[in-house]
């Protein structure tokens, strides 16, 4: 018997069952990245990463923002976000992933409900599993049925702070948080919502500031900007009241223990959000190929309804939706195949991104020859 044996057969039974994952290359037209707006290779980053290494800030930061790590592109990030993003004050992180656990492990009390859309992101769960408060499901952007949640809750007597846990743009399913209701539902009873904002920053809201941003300058409003999308670099923004901000640096495992960003990754985050204010260009040509492909999804697929720049191509089973993937890939298009855990059982899904990256001909050719691939699937 091996050391490793469980863990042999746990990757032999994902093998089997089709769900065995492993890192491949990127190769072809992009449809798969994160990329929004085509900031990832652009010379506006690339001119940025010059001037600031050029007037010498620094790669690495040394250690975490409580000790020595402390840069002043993190300091200046932060007052730039907070200014940009509406909100008292922000909270610059190492990534979503990272935010979000910091979030939800450290904010809701022992007393505390988080109440979390069925959808939401794994790495909510993980900040409610390190977490002390209560947590619940409402099903997928049901503001009723949260609200039947809430009046449940209150009825039994329980009298702590109601935190409400949604995804502005779902990372899987392309569509939007009813954010105006889930607001009003927040207010009608005291709770503070979350919004993750990850999908959205960058091409939704003005100048790009999400979803949410009307309601910015709430106190029970508290946002993540994901800086790894729309945005082209990485890390993550927590923007907020300056209470919250303020009780993440004090208690935050995951903000006291880390080694903060980098300063050159931070003074790339600003010159991004300097893009968004200055640039409005560059979301309308987002815009524009985003209703191309609606439009080809419907002429190629008969598909419709799509409401963001993240289409899935529902197929069912895992098997057909990898073979499928693998199709398109050999056509030269980038486009992966999503299965259990990441969606429910029975919807594996191609998860189709249309980016800047890719014109809009290359996207009506991938409509088309995508249509032929899925009908030649066995059936």
């Amino acid at each position: 018997m091996t050391l490793f044996a469980r863990h042999d057969r746990a990757l032999t039974a994902l093998q089997t069952r089709g769900r065995y994952r492993a890192l491949i290359a990127r190769a072809g037209h992009d449809f798969a990245s994160n990329d929004y707006l085509g900031l990832v290779g652009s010379e506006v980053l690339q001119a940025a990463a010059r001037e600031a290494l050029d007037r010498g800030v620094p790669v690495g930061a040394g250690g975490s923002r409580l000790l020595r790590g402390n840069a002043d592109e993190h300091v200046l990030l932060e007052q730039e976000a907070a200014a940009f993003f509406g909100a008292q004050a922000a909270l610059f992180m190492g990534g979503g992933f990272q935010a979000n656990t910091a979030i939800f492990s450290t904010l809701p009390g022992h007393e505390d409900l988080v109440l979390y859309d069925a959808l939401i992101h794994a790495s909510t769960h993980d900040g409610m599993r390190l977490g002390r408060a209560k947590t619940q499901a409402f099903a997928h952007n049901d503001v009723s049925a949260a609200e039947d949640a809430i009046g449940t809750w209150r009825a039994a007597g329980n009298i702590g702070q109601i935190w409400i846990a949604v995804e502005s743009l779902y990372s899987m399913d392309g569509d939007l948080a009813p954010v105006a209701e889930l607001m009003a539902l927040a207010d009608a009873h005291e709770a503070v919502l979350v919004v993750d904002e990850a999908h959205a920053t960058g091409v939704f809201g003005d100048q790009g500031r999400g979803l949410s941003h009307a309601y910015a300058a709430r106190d029970n409003l508290l946002t993540l900007h994901t800086c790894g999308k729309g945005l082209g670099v990485s890390g993550a923004l927590i923007c907020g009241a300056q209470v919250l901000i303020d009780t993440l640096i004090n208690k935050a495992r995951g903000f006291i223990f880390a080694t903060a960003p980098s300063p050159l990754n931070a003074a790339l985050v600003r010159a991004a959000l300097n893009e968004l204010r200055d640039n409005p260009a560059r979301r309308a040509a987002a815009q524009v190929l985003m209703n191309h492909a609606h439009k080809e999804a419907q002429d190629h697929l008969g598909l419709s309804g799509f409401r963001s720049q993240i289409m899935p191509i529902i197929i069912g089973a895992d098997k057909p939706t990898m073979a499928l993937a693998c199709s398109m890939q050999d056509m030269g298009y980038d486009i992966r195949g999503i299965r259990p855990p990441t969606v429910p059982r029975g919807t594996s899904r191609l998860r189709i991104s249309i980016t800047l990256n890719t014109p809009a001909p290359v996207i009506s050719d991938m409509f088309r020859d995508l249509s032929q691939a899925k009908k030649a699937l066995p059936h």
